[in-house]
């Protein structure tokens, strides 16, 4: 693709709008009715704590549900996102900027004096649009932030499901694409089932809500993540049996150690004298630098074995 025709393909259309405003109306309505676990944020400064409705597994599957059957009766197009992914991106990022943009003027006119919506200036424009003003913002009662990283990790999937059925329409489906579907489905669906860890991470604890993690959420997450996916969809890469027994074993270890390290860091972020263990093939391994390690060694050697 030459440099024009990038540029052709960047151009936002109200098509890629509607998709983009219908995606975050489902997560805001849906978000607010279906029932899930109410857990407990972090006591703030003021000593006031959120508490957010941990309901994101089961709307991504009734997402994909709904979108599978409205695709059975031709309703949506199942490539409608891999056919607009540059339009996709430059009204993801637009929205982007404008979201931040009406965050940090309501910021500036908020005279609340809670934690989560009172404003911290710098009196530097840049400084404060990039890394937001108030800590918790609301729109209607939804928790902006929450909300964002949900799109994010559902936009992830979203996209490599529309990439998969471009594949499988163009005749292209390969092993290494239905590999790398699996892998990132995996990924996701273990992270919405840990979702009530996320309310840990300092993203939503300290991060005020500026266009770094908008932008982070909403266009790095969902349009980086699956590059990989948008390559195989143009270049045809055959993997042989050893590969791909190479490349699950690389993926439930390394899964394996990320459990480990993260979300179970997250369950005891307030007990920091004890170690973090987990049983991994029947054996007890403690948080450490040796793991990390021991993971790139395997990693290499499997490289090495497969050259």
């Amino acid at each position: 693709m030459d440099l024009s025709s990038l540029l052709q393909a960047l151009i936002p259309s109200w098509n890629s709008a509607y998709l983009l405003l219908g995606f975050f109306a489902y997560l805001a309505i849906a978000g607010s009715i279906v029932l899930g676990k109410l857990v407990p944020g972090v006591v703030l400064a003021d000593g006031t704590r959120l508490h957010y409705r941990c309901n994101g597994l089961v709307l991504l599957l009734l997402l994909v549900a709904l979108l599978g059957i409205s695709a059975k009766m031709d309703f949506v197009s199942p490539t409608a996102i891999s056919e607009r992914g540059f339009e996709l991106l430059s009204t993801t990022f637009i929205f982007s900027f404008l979201v931040t943009l009406a965050l940090y003027f309501a910021g500036c006119k908020s005279q609340s004096k809670s934690s989560s919506l009172k404003p911290h200036t710098t009196g530097n424009l840049i400084h404060d649009w990039w890394f937001g003003i108030q800590l918790n913002p609301q729109f209607m009662g939804i928790d902006l932030k929450f909300l964002f990283v949900r799109a994010g990790m559902m936009g992830w999937l979203l996209i490599n499901l529309s990439v998969l059925a471009k594949s499988i329409q163009d005749g292209t489906l390969s092993k290494s694409m239905i590999l790398f579907q699996i892998f990132c489905a995996l990924y996701i669906l273990d992270y919405f089932v840990h979702e009530e860890y996320m309310t840990s991470t300092w993203d939503i604890i300290a991060e005020r809500l500026g266009f770094m993690l908008v932008f982070g959420d909403l266009v790095w997450i969902p349009f980086t993540f699956s590059i990989q996916g948008w390559w195989l969809l143009a270049n045809e890469v055959e993997l042989t049996m050893t590969t791909i027994i190479a490349n699950c074993l690389v993926f439930l270890i390394g899964s394996n150690f990320a459990d480990t390290w993260y979300f179970e860091e997250q369950t005891s972020k307030n007990m920091y004298s004890k170690r973090i263990q987990r049983p991994l093939f029947g054996v007890s391994l403690q948080k450490s630098l040796v793991e990390s390690y021991l993971l790139l060694v395997i990693g290499v050697l499997l490289d090495i074995v497969i050259t």
